[in-house]
This record gives C-alpha cells, sequence and structure tokens, in this order.
C-alpha cells in the first residue's frame, strides 16, 4: 500500500527535525570555545534548545493532522458535487425527454385553487425580481454607451478631456524615434 500524504509530511517533516537528529549535544558542545565546552549550561542550552524544537515539531504534527482533517473534507465534499451532478445530467435528460416526447406516464399532478395561488404567487415574485435585475444592467448598459458616445463626440471635435494629450503623444513619438535613430 502507497503511503499517505500524511505519513509522508510526518516521516519529512517531523522524524528528521528531532534536534538530536540534527546535531548531538557533543556537536553542541563543540560549536562553544575550548574554555567554556565545560560549562553546565551548555548543557541546560542544549535541553532548552531541543524543547523548543519539539514544540515546534508538535506545532507541526497538529498542522499535518489539521490538513489530513481537511483533505477528507474536501475528497467528501468532491464526491457530494459529483453526486449532485449526476443527479442533475439525469434530471436534464428527463427534461429533454419530457419535451420531446411528452410526459409518458409521469403527469404532473393537478392543481387545486388552494395549490396554485401560492406558486403563482411565487412565480409572480420571482418574475418581478427577474424584471428588476434586467431592469438594473440596462441602465448601467445605458450609462455606459450614453458614456462612450460622449467620449466620440469629444473626439470628432477635437475635445479632449487630457488637454495635453496630444503633447504627450507627441513627445512619446519623438523618443521612441531618437531610440530608433540611436540603434541604427
Amino acid at each position: 500500500m502507497a503511503p499517505t500524504e500524511a505519513a509522508i509530511l510526518h516521516n519529512y517533516l517531523t522524524v528528521p527535525a528531532q534536534l538530536p537528529s540534527a546535531i548531538t549535544l557533543e556537536e553542541f558542545t563543540e560549536l562553544f570555545p575550548k574554555p567554556h565546552r565545560t560549562n553546565p549550561q551548555i548543557r541546560s542550552l542544549y535541553r532548552d534548545l531541543q524543547h523548543q524544537r519539539r514544540a515546534l515539531v508538535d506545532t507541526v504534527t497538529e498542522n499535518i493532522e489539521n490538513e489530513e482533517k481537511n483533505g477528507r473534507i474536501i475528497k467528501r465534499e468532491i464526491a457530494r458535487a459529483q453526486k449532485r451532478a449526476k443527479t442533475e445530467d439525469a434530471d436534464q435528460e428527463l427534461e429533454i425527454e419530457r419535451a420531446l416526447f411528452g410526459a409518458a406516464g409521469a403527469q404532473d399532478p393537478k392543481h387545486t385553487i388552494n395549490s396554485i395561488v401560492p406558486e403563482m404567487d411565487t412565480a409572480i415574485a420571482d418574475l418581478e425580481a427577474e424584471i428588476q435585475e434586467l431592469e438594473a444592467q440596462e441602465a448601467k448598459l445605458m450609462e455606459s454607451v450614453k458614456q462612450t458616445v460622449g467620449s466620440m463626440s469629444d473626439l470628432r471635435y477635437g475635445r479632449l478631456a487630457n488637454p495635453k494629450l496630444g503633447e504627450d503623444v507627441i513627445q512619446g513619438l519623438k523618443s521612441v524615434q531618437d531610440a530608433c535613430d540611436g540603434k541604427s
């Protein structure tokens, strides 16, 4: 069986991160000047460093466990989404068949006056909301078109929003020309 993501992360992040696997007490002691190597505080300093390293490894282990849980949650969500997509595809296929061939055997229940009124009210509210959305989109588009037409009119009559634009363009073209002349 292939190793899991958590096992790989644990083996490569936590096991080699233990302080003794990185540096032993003897190697740590060798880092100090010779006169101080016998100092008993070196051992306590090493133990303190080891404790800090162990706390860091514990944090990494917790993060690995949290990521493993998140991975399981994501896998469940993907499975649910795929299941929903399959049922939606099946529903769409049924709707297409009904539209093409009629509802053979699967007839909708007939409405009574009491059952149709709430459904019609809901349909009316949905249509009114959709109309409002479409009107808002229309207003935005109309404003955008008016702004574009206004800008085009300004260009037609030579009025620019930035009066220095012409000078800037000419200056830019001259600098491009100078650069090209310098390359020749």
